[in-house]
């Protein structure tokens, strides 16, 4: 079995040295979490506003000069064509200035954050006067894209996306350490399977149970499926390589670093430029937004999301084929050196706990 460092210091070493690690690992988990919240602000959020007259200049003017590089703007001709924009998620809302109203288009499901931003924005821009002096009055705020009725702030689809991520490393650790299936295309089969199957049963509880997942099943169901599929082929990948510190590296890297910079509870664009460009790369943040489209969007916008878990998907299993390629390998000079039969199970992380222990 692996060697503890710390049963060769005395008992006070001991302590001091979990004093200070146990401390400094939680305080870094804490910010981890905590910091992207601490930062949330609009970074180039891509918005919309409706019309081309002198009215509609005036807003894009009075957008960039109350909040200079907040917003990316998109002009569109008419009402139709931003609330399509919306629905294809081009943008996540839009203004419109007409007859000295002000109707702002949002779309919660995008992001409940996002669509308070909006809200307070158009407050703003109420304050202000058009060109002949009279004062923009706000009309309405209409959420073209809503979320669903049992899940009215987003809460429940927010709450969910820790348990998901938490699962799919639990996926890997249960299939890795205590199946580790033979040869490297079983364990594919079996985390392929696993990541279906709990699919189902997350779908049905989100879904039928508590009711934040609406649209249609097969697309929300199978976007469950790659999310686990890619995070728990991830975790499964790095345990094949690297043994159990794998499975702890992946662990660190989804719930730690994905989870966190995902924008789950708000969005990439109101993260740091390079923490909501991270997150979206990394399964967590891809995964929730895929979902996000499946479950209201129809679909639209889920491509690059597909694309990334795709892809950490693949560099999994390469990760668990070279993993078992390299064991086998390990376990054949062991057997030619010493013909006595292994006493554990024929599991990668055993195979590895063994050459740790022989070496």
């Amino acid at each position: 079995m692996p060697k503890n460092p710390l049963v060769h210091h005395p008992p006070w070493r001991q302590l001091l040295i979990l004093s200070v690690l146990a401390p400094l690992v939680v305080s870094l988990a804490v910010l981890m979490f905590t910091w992207p919240a601490s930062r949330t602000a609009a970074r180039s959020l891509p918005v919309g506003v409706v019309g081309t007259g002198a009215v509609t200049q005036e807003t894009v003017q009075s957008l960039t000069k109350a909040a200079p590089g907040a917003f990316d703007l998109h002009l569109y001709a008419d009402d139709a064509h931003a609330r399509a924009a919306i629905a294809d998620r081009e943008v996540y809302g839009a203004f419109e200035i007409s007859s000295r109203r002000l109707t702002v288009l949002t779309a919660s499901a995008a992001g409940p954050a996002v669509a308070q931003l909006l809200t307070s924005t158009a407050q703003q821009l109420s304050v202000h006067s058009d060109s002949a002096g009279r004062p923009v009055v706000t009309s309405t705020i209409q959420d073209v894209v809503a979320t669903s009725g049992d899940d009215p702030r987003g809460a429940i689809f927010t709450a969910a996306m820790t348990p998901l991520v938490l699962g799919g490393v639990i996926l890997a650790a249960m299939v890795a350490v205590l199946v580790g299936f033979r040869p490297a295309w079983r364990e594919v089969v079996a985390l392929a399977v696993v990541s279906g199957v709990t699919g189902v049963g997350v779908h049905l509880v989100a879904q039928d149970y508590v009711g934040a997942l609406p649209g249609s099943r097969l697309e929300t169901w199978a976007s469950l499926s790659l999310m686990l599929f890619a995070i728990s082929s991830t975790v499964a990948g790095l345990a094949a390589l690297l043994g159990p510190s794998g499975v702890a590296l992946g662990a660190v890297a989804m719930v730690f670093v994905g989870n966190p910079f995902s924008a789950v509870s708000s969005a990439p664009e109101l993260l740091p430029k390079a923490v909501g460009e991270l997150g979206q790369l990394m399964p967590p943040g891809a995964g929730a937004n895929l979902l996000r489209s499946a479950a209201y969007f129809d679909g639209h916008g889920a491509a690059q999301h597909i694309v990334v878990l795709v892809a950490w998907s693949v560099a999994g299993i390469a990760a668990i084929v070279e993993g078992h390629r390299r064991v086998a390998g390990r376990q054949s000079g062991r057997h030619s050196a010493d013909p006595l039969p292994d006493p554990l199970p024929d599991t990668p992380l055993h195979d590895a706990l063994v050459l740790e222990e022989s070496a």
